[in-house]
């Protein structure tokens, strides 16, 4: 075999030089291998199939791969191995503090879904806190793959640093609201100042707890419970300006967010009612922390809204299981999980279901109906507006 070898080689090599020279070289090795002198005729028919061959031994190698360039085993759409597709997945997402109860309770359902469905592992890293300090963590790095904070105007601070893309209040079921809950008035035992309603707040003998709206979201809520108090019940600007100024006058103090506020009037004994969320109250029940309160029947819907951060779920390729994620949001299971911990319902089926454990509103708008919420910062929270006017005016 190493002379044929040899010779075939030099045949190969010799193609282009003639035939002469070809049959020469066959014959050389016929003499060689003791086979004799081959008819010309025949070594000429010998040569053409060799030299086919020859051709098709060419062609196949050049259409072998080469298992020695590394780019051989690279695939389609940008060397994303498919098997890709069926490792774990984890997911981050940032939310306010109170809703760590029901998410801790809804994700394990979401990621038991996932795995049927999908054949994939999903986890979530969780990051909970005051819903201003989470938007303004997730705009400086924090890179959450979804955010449910406590009122639109924290989400849309977020859409302006780049990160979620304009029109994402489309993107999800409801306006992408996807709790509700509505302010409550918490007392001292026994309600002694026998509030009722927010125009009890505007009594001179009452003192009242909120955080500042300048720097809390849940306090921007309270802001606007008291104004459309007024302006939904047939009063004007000047009206509920008049009567929001006195309460706020009656406000000792003005602590940065709504978990300093609780502490206030808990821990530090001050004032005579704390303007609270509905499902806070309820969920200090579920933990055996029985508060005393009242839910005025004029109310503000306090709307929570869900939102995929575009920029980093496609940096991080989750978008697909965090699209889903929100839409399971919107289920009766996850409903269910929501109310549980105090929250109303966004579902129909769920609200019906849990009509009789909420007090029930009598006049309830929205911020939407105060303008919505870039004319409501305008308005009421930008430097020079409605709230520092009246802080001046004390």
């Amino acid at each position: 075999m190493g002379l044929w070898h040899k010779q075939g080689k030099s045949l190969a090599e010799s193609a282009t030089g003639g035939a002469a020279e070809l049959l020469g070289l066959i014959g050389q090795w016929c003499e060689q291998q003791g086979i004799g002198k081959l008819k010309f005729a025949s070594l000429k028919g010998f040569v053409s199939l060799f030299l086919v061959g020859v051709s098709l031994s060419v062609a196949i190698a050049s259409c072998a791969p080469n298992n020695t360039n590394p780019s051989a085993t690279s695939t389609a759409s940008g060397g994303a191995s498919p098997a890709a597709k069926t490792g774990d997945v984890e997911v981050t997402l940032v939310s306010y503090a109170v809703t760590r109860a029901a998410y801790e309770k809804i994700i394990p359902q979401f990621a038991a879904k996932w795995k049927q469905e999908h054949n994939q592992n999903v986890t979530f890293s969780q990051s909970y806190g005051g819903s201003g300090s989470q938007a303004r963590a997730v705009i400086d790095g924090l890179e959450a793959d979804v955010v449910a904070l406590a009122l639109a105007l924290d989400t849309k601070q977020i859409e302006k640093a780049g990160l979620i893309l304009p029109g994402w209040e489309t993107e999800a079921p409801n306006g992408a609201i996807v709790t509700k809950s509505v302010a409550a008035l918490v007392t001292r035992d026994g309600n002694p100042k026998g509030i009722q309603t927010w125009a009890d707040l505007a009594k001179n003998d009452v003192k009242v707890i909120t955080a500042n709206p300048k720097t809390s979201g849940g306090a921007r809520w309270n802001f606007l419970g008291l104004w459309g108090s007024i302006t939904r019940t047939g009063g004007d600007d000047a009206k509920a300006q008049e009567f929001v100024n006195k309460v706020y006058k009656n406000v000792p103090v003005l602590p940065k967010d709504a978990r300093e506020a609780s502490d206030v009037f808990f821990k530090q004994g001050q004032g005579d009612v704390l303007i609270n969320y509905e499902n806070e109250v309820i969920l200090a029940g579920l933990n055996d922390e029985k508060l005393p309160y009242v839910v005025p029947d004029v109310n503000i819907s306090i709307d929570n809204p869900v939102a995929v951060v575009d920029k980093n779920v496609d940096k991080h390729g989750t978008r697909e299981v965090v699209e889903a994620f929100v839409k399971f949001l919107y289920t009766p299971e996850a409903q269910r999980e929501f109310t549980k911990v105090g929250f109303r319902p966004v579902d129909p089926t769920v609200g019906e279901e849990v009509a009789n454990q909420f007090a029930k509103i009598k006049t309830l708008f929205t911020a939407q109906d105060l303008g919505g919420w870039d004319a409501i910062q305008k308005k009421f929270f930008d430097d020079g507006a409605v709230f520092d006017k009246m802080q001046s005016a004390k």
